[in-house]
């Protein structure tokens, strides 16, 4: 006899003995009874085919033998639509067939509803693919809203400001800062008492802070020779604007040479024609000794002064003198818009070509002028040599230049928008106004052509070259007076300095 049960016979365990009155529906159970086990195959079916779903490789369905965990003999249990009660069982034996089972198809957790299938039996049941989670809506709170906005406006300002900053920072020159000279480490103290009189301790003060500078001129590798002194400790280095023009416009090489005989590649920060001024970035610089700067408007005119250069191309010389003159207006340059007026200190002090933006120094050890030119007796320009006549750059005007150079690249001069003579014969004891351009502060002013300036600011004034010169002692937005001759009447003035960059 097989070990499969017949559908018609029952067990004294599986008989039920509770039966519902006729016409009353049968309960469907929907976990196993206790003790049931299958019986037999679908009686609605034929064959009754055995089911190859959850069956183990190599043993049919109800194949005697030993117990495997989660399996039970006998063949699979019977499906019906997924929603309705199985087949009615046939009555036998005085009693009801025990229905299989049915086990619901689970309706929640992670795996789609299938309402067209139940699965029936003990399992292992196959499952549907995964869907993904189900989403779920949540009320979002109002405060969540403003939150955002205000946190997406915080971070577009800092995102501006960080990109204004770095736009800065990409923008701005080399060497350059904002703060100008006091944002760099200066010399502040002089090195030596004002009344020690000895040039050998000047001397030995100052060379450490002397460089001489080689440039590029048109074209020609080392073709211009200057000297130069260290301003700071972060490398800058100052020297004639002339000196290093050809190298700055071409993007030649220039060279810093201590005092040690060390050679350092130099860049130009910044330059002023029209003030004669550069100053260079100096690489491997910043362990040079700065000098100091003093003043020259407490000069007297035969204070002793030294100068510092590289006349002729000889590094680390020292020449003494006199200060000759104050105030000296003097202009360099070969051309009108090369040319640069300057109020300078003259001196008696042996200053040649290579001399140029060399220092001048008083006794105490302090910068008190920049070596810019000479006067020749003759000869070609820059050939001739020295006959006791050369002027500097006074340190004041240098201090407001180099800070201007530091703090943008750039210097301005103050101009009042008006053509003067500067040559020949004139008619009267002042600057002769040639041309007054339209919406400059001459015009302004009431200056007309004709008009003659005899003094700015009680300065007297004797040409065209010592008005530019007074004027550019001056600084841009500045209001000076000048007093002006007009069909032999005098009447003062007041102008307000307009800039321009040069």
């Amino acid at each position: 006899m097989s070990d499969e049960h017949r559908p018609d016979e029952q067990t004294p365990d599986e008989q039920v003995t509770d039966q519902p009155e006729p016409g009353e529906p049968r309960d469907e159970p929907t976990q196993p009874l206790a003790g049931w086990r299958p019986t037999g195959a679908d009686p609605t079916s034929e064959a009754a085919p055995r089911d190859p779903v959850a069956q183990p490789e190599g043993r049919p369905y109800g194949a005697p033998g030993e117990d495997r965990p989660g399996m039970l003999d006998g063949p699979p249990p019977h499906r019906t639509p997924y929603g309705e009660p199985p087949a009615p069982q046939p009555q036998g034996g005085g009693g009801r067939e025990a229905a299989a089972p049915t086990v619901p198809y689970p309706t929640q957790g992670p795996y789609p509803q299938q309402p067209d299938r139940a699965y029936f039996g003990p399992g292992p049941y196959p499952r549907p693919p995964y869907a993904g989670p189900t989403a779920v809506a949540r009320r979002i709170p109002l405060w969540i809203w403003p939150a955002v906005a205000c946190l997406a406006l915080v971070v577009g300002i800092l995102g501006g400001l960080a990109g204004g900053a770095i736009q800065d920072e990409l923008s701005a020159r080399p060497g350059t800062n904002d703060n100008g000279l006091n944002g760099v480490r200066t010399q502040t103290a002089a090195p030596l008492e004002v009344d020690n009189g000895s040039v050998a301790a000047v001397a030995q003060a100052l060379l450490p802070s002397t460089v001489q500078i080689v440039a590029e001129l048109d074209g020609q590798n080392n073709g211009a020779t200057g000297s130069g002194f260290v301003l700071d400790r972060e490398g800058h280095v100052v020297t004639n604007d002339h000196v290093v023009a050809s190298a700055a416009e071409d993007d030649g090489p220039i060279v810093v040479i201590d005092h040690t005989g060390d050679r350092h590649e130099a860049t130009v920060v910044g330059r002023s024609a029209v003030y004669d001024l550069a100053v260079l970035s100096v690489k491997g610089a910043g362990d040079l000794e700065p000098a100091a700067l003093g003043a020259s408007q407490v000069l007297r005119v035969g204070d002793p002064v030294i100068a510092f250069g590289a006349p002729l191309g000889l590094s680390q010389t020292v020449t003494s003198g006199i200060v000759s003159a104050l105030n000296r207006p003097v202009t360099t340059g070969q051309s009108e818009d090369e040319s640069s007026y300057i109020n300078a200190v003259q001196t008696d002090a042996a200053i040649n070509p290579g001399n140029s933006g060399g220092p001048l120094v008083n006794l105490a050890g302090e910068v008190v002028g920049v070596n810019s030119a000479i006067a020749t007796n003759g000869g070609a320009p820059g050939e001739a040599g020295n006959i006791g006549v050369g002027f500097a750059i006074p340190i004041e005007q240098v201090r407001t230049t180099v800070d201007q150079i530091l703090r943008t690249g750039e210097a301005e001069y103050p101009v009042i928008g008006a053509q003067v003579r500067t040559g020949g014969e004139t008619d009267a004891n002042g600057a002769t106004i040639t041309e007054v351009m339209p919406d400059t502060p001459a015009e302004r002013a009431g200056l007309e052509k004709d008009d003659v300036i005899t003094a700015v600011d009680d300065q007297p004034v004797s040409d065209g070259i010592a008005l530019i010169v007074a004027i550019r002692t001056h600084l841009p937005g500045e209001t000076v007076e000048m007093s002006v001759v007009r069909g032999g009447e005098e009447r003062v003035v007041q102008v307000e300095l307009d800039g321009k960059v040069g």
